[in-house]
Parts: C-alpha cells; structure tokens; sequence
C-alpha cells in the first residue's frame, strides 16, 4: 500500500508479474480511491460496483473488475475471455465479436446469465465449467 511506484514495479518483476511498470503506476494512481472503497461497496450492488471499478480505477475494464470482484467472492459476474467467448461462438449462441466493448460485454455476459439460470448455476460455477471444457485445466 505504501511503496513507491518504482520499488513497487522491482518488487512485481522479481515476483514475476507482466508488465510491472505499467501495474505497478495503475496500483499507485489506484491508491487515490481506497477512502472510497468501504462506501463504494457498502452502497452500490455487484454490477455498480464493477461499473465504478471499470469506470475509476485505471487499467480496470469490465474482465478485470469482474475477475477481481469473483476473487473476493462475488459469483454472478461473467469474466469473458477469449476461451469463453470461443465456446458461446461455436455453440452458436452468440456471435464471435472482433472488438469487446463494455455494452457488447454485457449483451454476452446475458447470454451466460440466462445459461446459468437454465443450468442452475451461478455464473462463477458456469464459467469455472466452461472454461474447463475449452481449456481442459481448472485454474486458481
């Protein structure tokens, strides 16, 4: 929480992280709005919050605040990736788009919602399932 950008940046290198630079300045100008978090998510529901977290915290899309929002337990989020998106594509239930904008990310993440629903899963469980058959691996 307290480390310059650059001792933070040769601290995520020997860690091995990609791109320390670039993470290491996104986490220091993340740092202006920690005093907002408490009420952040005490306040708005799961989407709000991911909408705020893609909306304020640089280097955060709609992916990556849904995926940091599953790791401290939130469930009814998709994390589209391309394995993901590959799999609705050739299922033909949706069509394969060549750029991921945040209103296309939605429209793909109510087609999982509403899979999700038939299969009596949260999308956290459809998403760990659908990985798992596009990739053959279940990670973290």
């Amino acid at each position: 929480m307290n480390l310059p950008q650059e001792q933070l940046a040769a601290k995520l290198r020997v860690l091995g992280h990609r791109f320390p630079n670039a993470r290491s300045l996104y986490i220091t100008i993340a740092r202006q709005h920690s005093s907002k978090l408490k009420h952040i998510f005490e306040t708005l529901d799961e989407q709000e919050i991911r909408g705020w977290l893609a909306d304020n915290i640089k280097g955060l899309g709609y992916k990556e605040a849904s995926h940091f929002l599953r790791n401290i337990g939130y469930q009814n989020l998709a994390i589209l990736d391309f394995h993901i998106i590959d799999i609705l594509a050739s299922n033909k239930l949706i069509k394969k788009p060549n750029t991921l904008t945040k209103s296309k990310y939605l429209e793909i993440e109510k087609v999982l919602k509403e899979l999700a629903k038939k299969a009596n899963l949260t999308l956290a469980e459809l998403d760990l399932y659908l990985w798992y058959l596009e990739t053959g691996k279940v990670l973290k």
